[in-house]
């Protein structure tokens, strides 16, 4: 069966009946930026909120000392999980809006619950607490620990400058290459050295020179971590990082390989060495569209208008990705500031995800995700078309 409205009013009272605490809790971890794995403060906040529902919450999941789960219901299946994201940015705090986030995924979380422990709502729902979304690939390390085994399907929201069903995420890795040379005097003997960090901007140079042949969608971005060690001296060590993303996992490979050819034929030229490092990053979103249509059914109830999909705005990395791999999962995007006004990793953004505007808009998000759950528990016939959806996914 669809949610019924008498349910939908149900759930949306038990989220309105603690809004104003998920919006308080919204600005304290926006005021309060944590670091990936780094996060004991917005960690402890949401298991308390969610503790003092009457929910018990395992803190430490995954050997993360941040991550944590609640779970409500009985049965082992259906099992829906939403999940919590919480970390900061280096330097610019929450201009991804991942207080929003938390909020959001702690208020649906209570209200499903809720629905659960009258009786309206066979199976579970359990909500996840997961660290370090910003390069630590929480989400990954919770895969590997078996978190997401018995769980039926998994959904988050994520704030933005519009509001999107299933807009797609980029599959992303790591490079690091570390050159090294030989040092000398910079106005005695240049000519006796061998240059780390011309090596190292020629990687870049090099990399730039390879743009025209990387298709639609792929990113390649990067910084220099070590340039050389005094004015006087020609570098003896220098070192960049490069962030490779593309809209599939075989793309990604095939840039990947240039990206190294690169930094290879940068030190051949300034006849230096060079190490290379690879982190894993995320894999590309699989969006389950059936259950993105089903939320947005109901955020349109609720007065939203969404888009299913825009293909207009950039698109960045996730290990919501990673989780879409495992289970069918969804990761809407709501609208926090008008269209165009500013986008996540701006300072706009960072000081529009602690506003009240924003704190709503993450009300509203629990509404739609905690809807969206109890149909998905209720209603065999969605969970039947999201299955079929899922086991057609690309790789299955």
């Amino acid at each position: 069966m669809t949610l019924t409205p008498e349910l939908a009013a149900a759930i949306d009272r038990t989220v309105d009946a603690c809004a104003a605490d998920l919006i308080a809790l919204a600005r304290r971890i926006h005021d309060n930026p944590e670091l990936r794995f780094e996060e004991q403060k917005a960690s402890a906040w949401l298991s308390d909120f969610v503790a003092s529902r009457g929910h018990e919450v395992e803190r430490g999941v995954a050997g993360m000392d941040t991550a944590f789960r609640a779970c409500a219901g009985t049965g082992e299946a259906p099992c829906v999980a939403v999940l919590a994201e919480y970390d900061a940015l280096p330097g610019i705090g929450h201009a991804c809006g991942h207080n929003l986030i938390a909020a959001g995924a702690a208020g649906a979380f209570v209200a499903a619950a809720a629905a659960c422990s009258a009786g309206a709502a066979g199976g579970r729902v359990v909500l996840l607490g997961t660290p370090a979304e910003e390069g630590g690939g929480g989400k990954i390390r919770m895969i590997e620990a078996g978190v997401f085994r018995g769980v039926d399907a998994a959904m988050m929201f994520h704030p933005f400058d519009r509001d999107l069903l299933a807009h797609t995420t980029l599959a992303s890795t790591w490079l690091t290459f570390e050159f090294t040379g030989k040092p000398s005097h910079a106005a005695i003997a240049p000519h006796a050295g061998r240059s780390a960090l011309t090596a190292c901007l020629d990687t870049f140079r090099l990399v730039d020179g390879q743009r025209i042949h990387f298709r639609d969608g792929v990113r390649v971005h990067g910084f220099v971590t070590d340039g050389g060690q005094a004015i006087n001296i020609i570098p003896e060590r220098a070192a960049c990082e490069f962030n490779v993303r593309a809209l599939d996992g075989e793309e990604l490979e095939r840039v990947q390989g240039i990206v190294e050819r690169c930094a290879r034929a940068a030190a051949i030229a300034s006849d230096v060495g060079v190490a290379m490092r690879l982190r894993e990053g995320y894999r590309d979103m699989v969006n389950n569209v059936t259950l993105a249509r089903c939320f947005g059914v109901h955020l349109a109830a609720l007065g939203r208008r969404p888009k299913e999909r825009d293909d207009s705005v950039g698109a960045g990395s996730t290990d919501m990705g990673d989780v879409s791999h495992v289970v069918p999962s969804i990761h809407p995007w709501l609208a926090i500031v008008s269209e165009g006004a500013a986008s996540c990793h701006e300072r706009p953004f960072e000081e529009a995800a602690g506003s009240d505007h924003a704190g709503r808009t993450a009300v509203l998000a629990a509404k739609a995700l905690a809807r969206t759950a109890v149909e998905f528990l209720t209603d065999p016939a969605l969970r039947a078309s999201v299955t079929a959806e899922w086991r057609r996914r690309p790789g299955a």
